[in-house]
């Protein structure tokens, strides 16, 4: 039997965005130590804020001042926190609804064990000492002994100054992938620069990478087959957005490409050739580099375009 191949997975990319102008006072007002919520038409506050009613759909701008006093809704405990996550010790996730707001904040609960944690908690804002318009400038909530004053939102303008107008959030998805058989079979041939995919057995499709079952039919597929290594771009984009921790220069172009022999397009860079020269029916060729168990990129093979009607349904 083959070994069964196994290796951590980390998807990583910063996500940006910019802010409207009910985001953009919460969180420019989270900097300076101020809680803001939107009130609606019939009256409630939201907090967080959002810039359209749930209900009626109808922008709302109407900002009010809360407390950074609340009650615990609803909890649950972690005892194995993660990287990045807002504490570095044992902790509750909560859902605090803050004095004068009539929905909840989800956040972070400091507590020595969940023990010590219950519905209908008092609890207050730790805050950060060093704030940048984050939903994080609230470091965690904390235990609070002291009864809400039964006040009601102060109307707020939300103007402050220099206002947070865009914020980049980390995403991370760490796996530990097994590829199974269909796709165990890829990477060794890949590892020997070699492009083998599967056939259906009722359709007759080669797919390429092979996940062990038709799409179409929905039946297991067995047979492999050697594709490529040439193919033909059947459609591409231009990027011209430089990405985190990619040493290519923009603009460059990522393709879908229709290996000899297969059925299904792979995504991949186009290299050794000017962007705006790169074009539907394209002929290219893998190009390794050294020490790699994949194509770096691909480049023209030189040889003339593809027909179109030779690659249409691939597109």
């Amino acid at each position: 039997m083959p070994d069964i191949l196994s290796a951590p997975l980390v998807v990583e990319f910063p996500f940006t965005r910019s802010l409207g102008p009910v985001q953009s006072a919460f969180l420019t007002g989270l900097r300076e130590r101020t809680v803001l919520g939107v009130r609606t038409g019939d009256g409630k506050v939201l907090v967080p804020p959002v810039e359209y009613d749930p209900v009626t759909a109808e922008e709302i701008r109407d900002l009010v001042e809360v407390a950074a006093t609340g009650t615990v809704t609803t909890w649950a405990w972690n005892p194995h926190p993660r990287r990045d996550q807002p504490l570095d010790t044992p902790f509750a996730w909560v859902l605090v609804r803050l004095d004068g707001a009539d929905t909840a904040l989800l956040h972070v609960l400091d507590a020595p064990g969940p023990e010590a944690v219950r519905t209908g908690m008092r609890v207050r804002v730790r805050w950060a000492g060093a704030r940048t318009g984050a939903i994080t400038d609230i470091a965690c909530f904390e235990p609070y002994e002291g009864e809400a004053d039964g006040s009601a939102p102060a109307p707020h303008a939300g103007e402050f100054a220099d206002p947070v107008t865009g914020i980049v959030t980390p995403a991370r998805l760490d796996y530990t992938y097994s590829p199974g058989r269909a796709q165990s079979a890829y990477l060794e041939a890949l590892a020997g620069r070699r492009v083998v995919g599967e056939r259906c057995p009722s359709c007759r499709k080669v797919y390429v990478p092979p996940r062990g079952a038709c799409p179409t039919c929905g039946v297991a597929t067995a047979e492999q087959v050697e594709v490529g290594p040439r193919g033909t771009v059947t459609t591409f984009c231009v990027v011209n957005i430089k990405a985190k921790n990619l040493d290519i220069e923009v603009p460059y172009v990522y393709a879908h490409i229709a290996l000899d022999g297969a059925d299904l397009a792979l995504h991949a860079r186009i290299g050794g050739i000017p962007y705006d020269q790169v074009r539907m029916g394209l002929r290219v060729e893998p190009v390794w580099a050294e020490g790699s168990r994949h194509p770096d990129h691909y480049r023209p093979s030189g040889e003339p375009d593809a027909d179109y009607d030779a690659y249409k349904e691939l597109v």
